[in-house]
């Protein structure tokens, strides 16, 4: 083991469960999902302790997701101290490259050594301390930053899972097949796959139109041998919730109260007692 990957396996030798959040092409949702399910692991126990970090270095967007982007992270002795999105309760940590740029707008153009560096900083340098679960949001696709993900983790590998969002559309679908391949590749365990924004809930009547018809995700998972984690329809609560931006998170944790109040929570409840289940039997 070199001294790269021992001083992750060091760093993260107190993290019980690792979930990579992959999704085969962008816009499909993957991002906030990866928002939910930390919110839902977070208030799964009175006690639970959960990280989530962001490696989609050229589109990070958890800070905004979780009201937190006017806020910075800082070096201590022990390492960088990540961002707790509930306050001083410090059971929420988060940590992303967009925490530090200096303007929110200013765009990453790094090849790929560059952000290799950067993930094993985050992975290595971040104070994670104790963790239930730590989930990482990844880039679209299978890229470098995969691979480094993977290499990097090679200490932890069995702690290593994954979950799988896609959206109904077929070409969704087909780019989904290989981040199943992906997975397959690199011996990486799935958890289950989510279908996201399968249809519409009509906020006033509560009618779902399937947009992007539906059914399709369920289908991809029975026949790659998956679990189907559930369905996610659009909705509009969650959507203007997780795009509010600032909103004064503290020790009461308003993210958290206001999301329990969507139609979304109780759907995604319902995934993250699948996935908890996976993670039991892994």
């Amino acid at each position: 083991m070199s001294n790269q990957e021992s001083a992750v396996t060091r760093r993260l030798q107190s993290v019980k469960h690792i979930i990579l959040v992959l999704s085969g092409k962008g816009g499909v949702g993957k991002s906030s999902v990866s928002t939910q399910l930390a919110l839902n692991l977070y208030k799964s126990t009175p006690t639970a302790k959960v990280g989530i970090l962001d490696v989609d270095l050229t589109g990070p967007s958890i800070p905004r997701m979780f009201g937190v982007d006017d806020k910075g992270v800082h070096q201590s002795t022990n390492g960088w101290v990540p961002v707790y999105a509930d306050g001083p309760t410090a059971r929420l940590a988060c940590m992303s490259v967009g925490f530090l740029l200096k303007n929110k707008g200013d765009s990453v153009v790094w090849r790929g050594p560059k952000k290799n560096g950067m993930i094993r900083q985050f992975l290595s340098d971040v104070r994670w301390g104790e963790l239930d679960y730590l989930v990482i949001d990844t880039p679209p696709g299978t890229s470098d930053e995969h691979l480094s993900l993977m290499e990097h983790l090679t200490g932890v590998h069995s702690k290593l899972s994954a979950v799988i969002v896609t959206t109904p559309q077929a070409v969704a679908l087909m780019d989904a097949i290989k981040c199943v391949s992906f997975t397959r590749a690199v011996n990486l365990p799935v958890l289950g796959l989510i279908e996201n924004m399968s249809g519409y809930v009509c906020p006033c009547c509560g009618e779902i139109s399937n947009v992007f018809s539906t059914g399709g995700g369920s289908e991809l998972a029975r026949k790659e041998e998956l679990r189907f984690l559930g369905s996610l329809p659009v909705d509009t609560e969650l959507v203007s919730l997780l795009d509010g931006g600032p909103s004064g998170q503290g020790a009461d944790f308003t993210l958290l109260a206001r999301y329990e109040k969507t139609s979304s929570a109780t759907l995604f409840g319902e995934i993250t007692g699948g996935i908890m289940q996976g993670l039991d039997r892994t």
